[in-house]
């Protein structure tokens, strides 16, 4: 490890590198060794986030043997690198696009309701009004964005399984990936509410299901607000990653880090569930959300510090699946539309509201989106999020 520590920081301070902004993409092969080290772990013993310095960088898990992995890091290095119209299958011109200025959608994340059946402390989408657009304005939206450049749309909340039972979800969702033939579809869940009946309805057209556990403690999770009466959220998160293997979807796990959990070895059970990715990200607050004289929470009880958010990694950087999200690197490097089809611009700490797509447009209200795709790219924003390109063992 030291010997090729030595090499990348030779190979960056050479004369016609060092002051370049080029990408980083390391290859931590070999992870079929027991007892090799995971993509994290490598990172940190090569110090790779003082090298890289401002540079993107992204580090894969790998095994030359069969091959895993390396379509993970083709797919980032051609993201990071090309223009986007040599990778997106949709009839916009994104080239051309691109040359004049505007801002493709190629990933977005639709919250179309802001109800929830858990009341979690840090939510930063709360519960401030009970609309919901009629399901063909939502179609409507979705076909201007799958227009304007968008591979895959991430349906999420709120509690997106709360409205209608599931079945406007589920509409969508087929409605995506059947009819707009879009790569990737995602659900954000908390896990609670889905039966097996929505999985045989639908489960074929969701790629990835991601489902929110921030501990395996039932009295943390009570404490954070993360159940609802009686319900053992534990139990939920199990039955569905057990439904995700019967009917064929992606199984993911998003984790918030807060003061209630951040000592907590979650490693174990995440090794045990063997999602395709642990998405875990560091509380965030926003303005008028969780914190702030017209917010619905106050979160500042469960705010951490960058180095509590570290400790927490370090904790669980066995898990090779593990992504994790600062707040910098997650406040502007999302693309979000609310319950009305606005973009939501977090740039000053709050969510200011664009005009709906539906009234101006996709370009024009992309516009106002804050979204910093320097910061997509960087952490890793585009991935493989298509089940079909996934080589997994159902």
């Amino acid at each position: 490890m030291p010997v090729a520590q030595e090499e990348l920081k030779t190979l960056l301070t050479h004369s016609k590198i060092q002051d370049r902004n080029i990408p980083i993409l390391l290859l931590a092969n070999k992870m079929d060794i027991r007892g090799s080290l995971t993509a994290i772990q490598c990172s940190k013993a090569m110090d790779v986030d003082l090298l890289a310095k401002d540079r993107p960088y992204h580090i894969c898990s790998t095994n030359a043997l069969t091959g895993d992995g390396l379509e993970e890091a083709v797919q980032w290095l051609s993201a990071i690198s090309l223009p986007q119209s040599t990778m997106s299958g949709s009839s916009v011109d994104c080239g051309d696009a691109k040359a004049r200025g505007v801002t493709i959608p190629q990933s977005v994340n639709y919250h179309f309701t802001r109800q929830c059946n858990y009341h979690c402390g840090f939510c930063f989408h709360t519960a401030k009004t009970s609309f919901v657009l009629p399901i063909d304005e939502a179609k409507h939206g979705l076909d201007l964005l799958r227009d304007a450049g968008m591979e895959k749309i991430n349906f999420s909340g709120g509690e997106p399984f709360v409205h209608k039972k599931g079945e406007f979800l589920g509409e969508l969702v087929h409605y995506c990936k059947n009819t707009l033939q879009l790569p990737s579809v995602t659900i954000v869940s908390n896990g609670s509410l889905i039966t097996e009946e929505w999985f045989r309805k639908y489960g074929e057209s969701l790629d990835i299901l991601a489902i929110s556990c921030d501990s395996f403690d039932e009295s943390t999770n009570s404490d954070i607000g993360r159940q609802q009466g009686s319900k053992n959220h534990l139990v939920s998160l199990t039955r569905v990653r057990q439904w995700c293997r019967d009917y064929k979807v992606a199984f993911k796990v998003n984790t918030v880090v807060n003061t209630y959990n951040w000592k907590e070895d979650m490693s174990q059970e995440i090794l045990q569930l063997d999602p395709v990715r642990w998405k875990v990200f560091q509380c965030l607050l926003i303005e008028g959300e969780n914190v702030g004289p017209e917010a619905r929470r106050n979160a500042e009880s469960f705010v951490i510090t960058d180095e509590q958010f570290k400790s927490f990694l370090d904790i669980n950087d066995n898990v090779p699946q593990l992504v994790p999200e600062s707040n910098t690197a997650m406040r502007d490097s999302y693309l979000i539309l609310d319950e009305y089809m606005r973009f939501l611009d977090c740039t000053q700490g709050r969510k200011d509201p664009s005009k709906s797509i539906l009234d101006v447009g996709v370009n024009e209200a992309i516009k106002f989106s804050g979204f910093d795709e320097t910061m997509y790219k960087k952490r890793g924003g585009h991935y493989v999020w298509s089940k079909a390109d996934m080589k997994l063992e159902w």
